[in-house]
């Protein structure tokens, strides 16, 4: 028997307005090709980068989010490389000296069990352009050049395809929480690179590994990871194990990787200071304040939503996925003070609506706080849920009213006078005389009846509890 040793380096693009080291947009996607560039970014001589403070702070919080140390000293260094999609011939990263490290990520897997990856750092560096390979040759677009990355590195813990699945999706979780990054797989935002190795069970020496480049979505880092396992376990069963490290290509067509060149090393980057950019200094001071905007991470809210709001563990898998679904419940349940219901109005009703309009929640005119008072106004038996669900929300998703301005703008405001209740019991039961003889004769579903009446000719304003202790008074039962 053998097992897999698997480690993973996940390349997210840092959402800001500018790239890494210069003025250019951020954002290139869409336009057209090689418009988005500038002397810097295009590596032309005498020109100084600048290194950018907002991705310098957001990959900081990101570390922070990973539980990882920060040093007071960290400096970028130049990677020496040379490939046609990066015009400098060297990639301005980190190497010895990165602003994290020493960090950790807790992960769930399917059947429950929990597991720690240990992460060896996060750092910065600018990102190369884009090769697109046609009949004839390859063409070149260099606006992606120089965006911000962050590179996380794990440690050798993961064992199986889809455990580093479940981490790289928690990842992507974790970034989009921060807010450090949309982490968008479509537009090329996230990617990664597994290095996978293969020993006999029960070994703990590392072997010899295989580094995948390039895997840019979740469903080609499983196939391609089972795939290396697979070619390495046949290689231990005919006594031929792999001997040197190497790097492979995922051929998504013949679904196989395929080998590239030799693995290299930090010897064969000939790694060196930036000159053209000074040491980062960060005080315990400055990392004190950025702790504070950390905010609850996704296995925390997905826990709490389990154990305290006491939601199903799909309800709780469900709210807990993105960050602006999390935080809008999170504010209906501050609100309201009732996750059951707010569960119910959000995850049924809003989204039900939203589905229908082919509408997302960024666009939707019902804020958080409004349906939590919607709530709130169903536990004050203020309206009845039927009223809150139907006329009062659909008023409220059309304007975005406050739900107690339309109450009293609409006269919906629950009926409790007893007197006004009672009256509306004696006509309805004046007037279904078969139907009250049923359920004296044993047809229970015939006081269900009766109660539907008279909510229905109070338009659906007399409380049900007072309709219900009311009907139940007047039958003698």
């Amino acid at each position: 028997m053998y097992e897999a040793v698997i480690g993973l380096e996940i390349h997210a693009h840092i959402s800001t307005q500018t790239k890494m080291f210069c003025s250019c947009s951020n954002d290139s996607f869409g336009k057209k090709p090689n418009t988005n560039v500038c002397p810097i970014c295009m590596g032309f001589p005498g020109m100084l980068p600048a290194t950018n403070k907002e991705a310098l702070k957001k990959g900081l919080v990101t570390a922070l989010a990973l539980h990882c140390e920060i040093p007071q000293i960290a400096k970028f260094d130049r990677k020496n490389y040379f490939y046609p999609d990066l015009p400098s011939g060297f990639q301005i990263s980190e190497y010895d000296e990165p602003i994290s490290k020493k960090g950790y990520v807790d992960i769930e897997l399917e059947d429950g069990e929990k597991k720690h990856i240990r992460i060896t750092r996060l750092h910065l560096e600018n990102d190369a352009g884009k090769l697109t390979h046609v009949t004839g040759g390859s063409l070149i677009d260099f606006n992606r050049a120089g965006a911000p990355l962050m590179e996380i590195v794990t440690e050798p813990d993961i064992h199986s395809a889809k455990e580093a699945v479940v981490f790289a999706k928690m990842i992507q979780k974790i970034l989009r929480y921060v807010g450090s990054s949309e982490a968008d797989m479509e537009k090329g935002m996230m990617r990664f690179d597994a290095s996978v190795s293969t020993r006999p069970q029960g070994d703990s020496k590392l072997y010899s590994r295989a580094e995948i480049k390039n895997l840019n979505s979740f469903k080609s880092l499983e196939t391609a990871i089972n795939y290396e396992i697979a070619r390495q376990t046949a290689l231990w069963e005919k006594d031929e194990p792999m001997k040197g490290d190497i790097t492979v290509g995922w051929i998504d067509a013949d679904q196989k990787t395929q080998l590239l060149r030799d693995k290299e090393d930090s010897a064969d980057y000939r790694y060196f200071p930036e000159p053209d950019l000074p040491p980062l200094v960060i005080t315990p001071e400055e990392v004190a304040v950025l702790k504070k905007e950390v905010p609850e991470l996704p296995l925390e809210r997905h826990q709490k939503f389990l154990e305290i709001y006491k939601l199903s563990p799909s309800e709780a898998e469900f709210f807990s996925e993105e960050p602006e679904i999390a935080n809008y419940f999170q504010k209906v349940v501050d609100v309201s003070e009732s996750p059951a219901k707010a569960a119910s109005f959000l995850g049924t009703v809003l989204m039900g609506k939203l589905k229908e309009e082919n509408k997302s929640l960024r666009e939707c005119r019902v804020s958080a706080e409004h349906l939590g008072k919607l709530i709130r106004l169903v536990n004050e038996n203020k309206i009845s849920n039927n009223l809150a669900k139907g006329e009062v929300f659909a008023a409220m998703f059309e304007t975005g009213e406050d739900p107690e301005v339309i109450v009293e703008k609409k006269g919906l405001k629950q009926v409790e006078n007893s007197g006004e209740i009672e009256a509306l019991v004696d006509q309805i039961l004046a007037s279904n005389e078969k139907v009250v003889n049923d359920f004296k004769s044993g047809t229970k579903n015939a006081f269900g009846f009766l109660v539907g009446q008279v909510m229905k000719a109070s338009q659906g304003k007399a409380n049900p509890g007072m309709v219900n202790e009311m009907l139940k008074k007047k039958l003698g039962n």
